[in-house]
Order: structure tokens, then C-alpha cells, then sequence
């Protein structure tokens, strides 16, 4: 049950890593809302840069995604 712990624990980051990463995340959001017909990596950049932020926060943090 060890496994199941830390992923709880890596879960209860998750709001955290997002609050700290709200810019990236909203700028990736309107990206997405914006089309009508969504198609992989058409928001390729916004979308590196949140996964940046969050990798970013989460090493701060000493925890996993």
C-alpha cells in the first residue's frame, strides 16, 4: 500500500503545481478554446510551456508529476 500513498501524496501536489503554473495553464486553455476543430499540436507551444512550469515547480517542490 506503500505506492498507493505516494501517489496520494504526488495527487494533493497537483493544485499547488497548478496555482503556481496558472499563467502557462490559461494560455494553453484559450489556446484550445479557440478551435473549433481541435487537432494534435496545434497548441504545441503553449502546451511546452505549461508541461515546463509544472516539471519545473514540481522539481522545486521535490515531488513527482
Amino acid at each position: 500500500m506503500e505506492s498507493v500513498r505516494k501517489a496520494n501524496t504526488r495527487l494533493r501536489n497537483y493544485p499547488i503545481l497548478l496555482t503556481k503554473c496558472a499563467e502557462q495553464a490559461s494560455l494553453y486553455a484559450a489556446c484550445v478554446s479557440r478551435e473549433i476543430n481541435v487537432q494534435p499540436k496545434i497548441c504545441e507551444n503553449e502546451f511546452k510551456e505549461f508541461l515546463n512550469c509544472m516539471r519545473k515547480t514540481a522539481k522545486e517542490l521535490k515531488t513527482k508529476l
